[in-house]
């Protein structure tokens, strides 16, 4: 599947340096929308989140970053994650702000994320060794030098990236900065296991957590920005479409039933209303035809 890429490359003083990538019309499963380094960071306020997933991070000075209604200071070493759609505001703490940013999409991302256990917006911190740093540069420079018109380079080099991350990144201030995702945890843990049975509502998960309907939704908006039965919604699409991504040759009403479905309709409803097109699309998508 080929794909023409027009990059755009804006500098400001030799020093901006920021790349956009324009996709065709059939994006790749896992692709960088957006890559640079911004040496004096303007503020940023996104009530309504991004609509991809978003990596910034420090490089000198620090940065005052607002999420979930609380207020956090982004020192070097120190970058978040964030999830499409996550209400969030950023901007710097002192005379100046030098980060780094990556953005990235795709049918198979957030998949991807969970199969390294990185299931929401994070905190993440890193030694001064790690690896991190200098792999955001590499697809910096690639990005200015290479010819990358599939776009498959850019591709392999953000898993790559997102792998490290996993690696070399700390989540352990997570307690401090996501307390709330710690009380979620059990629960989403829970339901990557039992995700596949349509008796599940949102009685039976503040249960898990022996705590109110109405807290856990709080609790859910927090950490994702949506109630605790849309994340399973969501959940249940993201199988559905790893199911449909391997070459397993299932029908629709049997990927429905595994994905706690009673009746396929509804499963295309859903499906048709997170991804904007039938599984039955999103399967050839991905190069794989019904049975």
């Amino acid at each position: 599947m080929e794909q023409n890429v027009r990059r755009t490359e804006y500098v400001v003083n030799g020093q901006l340096r920021r790349f956009l990538f324009a996709l065709g019309e059939q994006d790749l499963p896992l692709y960088v929308e957006s890559i640079g380094m911004n040496p004096e960071q303007e503020p940023i306020e996104r009530r309504s989140g991004y609509p991809v997933f978003h990596w910034l991070q420090t490089m000198a000075g620090e940065g005052e970053f607002e999420l979930s209604g609380r207020s956090f200071t982004l020192t070097p070493g120190n970058g978040a994650l964030l999830f499409p759609g996550v209400p969030h505001a950023y901007a710097k703490k002192g005379k100046t702000w030098t980060t780094l940013y990556l953005t990235f999409g795709g049918t198979l991302a957030e998949a991807m994320l969970a199969a390294l256990d990185i299931r929401h917006t994070d905190w993440f911190h890193w030694n001064d060794d790690a690896p991190i740093t200098t792999q955001l540069f590499d697809m910096i420079d690639s990005a200015e030098h290479d010819e990358d018109r599939t776009g498959l380079h850019a591709s392999a080099q953000l898993y790559r990236f997102i792998t490290t991350l996993k690696k070399y990144g700390q989540t352990g201030g997570r307690s401090s900065l996501f307390h709330h995702l710690e009380k979620l945890d059990p629960l989403l843990q829970w339901l990557e296991e039992r995700f596949g049975d349509p008796e599940i509502g949102l009685t039976d998960m503040a249960e898990r957590l022996q705590i109110s309907p109405r807290y856990l939704n709080a609790l859910f908006r927090q950490a994702f920005g949506i109630t605790a039965y849309a994340y399973l919604i969501r959940l249940r699409i993201r199988k559905a479409k790893e199911i449909m991504s391997r070459s397993e040759r299932r029908t629709v009403k049997e990927i429905a039933l595994a994905c706690g479905y009673r009746d396929p309709s509804h499963f295309i409803a859903a499906f048709g209303k997170t991804e904007g097109m039938t599984p039955e699309q999103f399967r050839k998508l991905q190069g794989w035809a019904a049975p």
